[in-house]
């Protein structure tokens, strides 16, 4: 019963040391199970708290040693104490503090809770589950926040997409464009990522430039029905001051900064909505919302179009790129390859 497993260990003074793949005997080996229900895992997939956790970064990971990976979809080994469960059952699971407080998804097997775990939606297969990931879950989950706020799809109702070519923006596109909405995507990569977004649905692209500047005034040119942005910082910011009246924006990201320099004109004088977007905790009959909806709405051509299948060795060498942002869209990980 070997299987390879990404594991990273603490070093003598408590800080994580480089992950490292090593070759377990039995499930029982693996560190900080989250449950008694045992997985064996065909895919994980790369995300930005994983590349957090691979180069050491962001004190992501709560306890050493772990098994990193947010995500992870495969069938059911044993299904412990959830009845609802059998061998053999497809299931996937993102969110809950696995790949930061308990084992993940980067091992052959994974050792989890089992009202965490999500049936397998018919319409997907397992390595697309994972092309989706946490990634396809935000995306969904603003989509969905958006809709329940009236932002509703029209050629008159444009929706910027910020950090376009990453994994969350990607999914955000293809969604929204599948919606009918007119997509307008944000990127510092046009020159390279253009005709990718463009695939993706994107009916424009606009420079990151753009929505990174500093703010001159309160308030902007009234453009955007919604947003999504997955940026923060400046970016976010510059959509709040340019969403049009009673339009909404899904927040559900940090990577160009946590600060948020604005002020209220946009809520007080616009009638603003800024939704906070939070996928890990998420209840679970959201959580079958998502993926039924991610089953029915995702076009498959678009989501083969923004996936890439790596090993769990490679991985190892991908944390600082998702980081920098130069990963475009998806990478999944095929963990017993």
């Amino acid at each position: 019963m070997s299987f390879p497993a990404l594991i990273v260990e603490p070093n003598p003074d408590g800080s994580a040391a480089p992950a490292r793949i090593c070759e377990l005997d039995r499930p029982e080996q693996l560190p900080a199970p989250g449950g008694d229900v045992l997985v064996r895992v065909a895919y994980s997939s790369l995300n930005y708290k994983d590349g957090l956790a691979l180069t050491g970064q962001g004190k992501i990971l709560r306890q050493l040693p772990i098994v990193p990976g947010v995500d992870l979809a495969g069938t059911v080994a044993h299904p412990g104490n959830a009845a609802r469960f059998r061998v053999g059952d497809p299931v996937v699971l993102t969110g809950w503090g696995v790949g930061e407080k308990y084992s993940g998804g980067f091992a052959g097997y994974a050792r989890v809770n089992g009202d965490w775990l999500v049936p397998l939606p018919a319409d997907l297969t397992l390595r697309q589950a994972m092309a989706i990931g946490t990634a396809g879950f935000t995306a969904m989950q603003c989509v969905l926040a958006l809709e329940d706020h009236g932002i509703n799809p029209g050629p008159a109702n444009e929706i910027i997409v910020s950090g376009a070519a990453g994994g969350v923006g990607s999914l955000a596109v293809a969604l929204l464009a599948g919606r009918g909405f007119r997509v307008v995507a944000s990127t510092g990569r046009i020159e390279t990522e253009g005709d990718y977004l463009r695939h993706l649905g994107a009916a424009e692209i606009i420079p990151r430039s753009v929505l990174a500047a500093a703010a001159g005034r309160p308030l902007d040119s009234a453009r955007w029905a919604g947003g999504v942005d997955t940026v923060g910082g400046e970016t976010l910011a510059s959509i709040l001051r340019q969403t049009r009246e009673y339009g909404s924006v899904a927040a559900c990201g940090l990577a160009g900064g946590a600060n948020l320099p604005i002020t209220v004109m946009p809520f007080i004088l616009r009638g603003v909505n800024l939704l906070g977007i939070h996928s890990v905790m998420c209840p679970r009959p959201l959580r079958e919302r998502i993926w039924q909806r991610l089953a029915s709405e995702l076009d498959g051509d678009r989501l083969e179009a923004m996936a890439r299948v790596v090993t769990l060795k490679e991985v190892l060498s991908l944390g600082p790129d998702i980081l920098a942002g130069k990963i475009r869209g998806r990478v999944v990980v095929a963990v017993n390859s």
